[in-house]
């Protein structure tokens, strides 16, 4: 079973805000929703460039290459043109500190 990862405190990620991070090799960009964090692959499955640089439209995040939207708590695909989801990764918060974990391989 994959190990528990600190990424960032709770105070540097504000409402409405997502950044890039890297567990076990993983590009992941964390997002905290209205306070909610969540934890998606950097990947669309459109044509495997980043979504970390796009945008966050009514909790999905955007593909700024051509527009594919992934809803941030499932990973399901909102809005052409990829049709395929992306991994989610579980997250916990533990003393103000968000975990990642990468359980794709557990």
């Amino acid at each position: 079973m994959s190990d528990w990862v600190n990424v960032v405190a709770v105070a540097d990620l504000n409402p409405g805000e997502h950044m890039l991070v890297e567990v076990e090799d993983a590009d992941i960009v964390l997002i905290n929703l209205d306070g909610e964090f969540y934890a998606i692959e950097d990947v669309c499955t459109h044509d495997g460039s980043e979504i970390s640089s796009g945008c966050l439209v009514d909790g999905s995040i955007e593909c700024p290459r051509h527009g594919a939207r992934f809803d941030i708590r499932t990973g399901e695909v909102t809005a052409p043109p990829a049709y395929e989801p992306v991994d989610t990764f579980p997250v916990q918060v533990t003393e103000g500190v968000v975990q990642v974990r990468d359980d794709r391989w557990d």
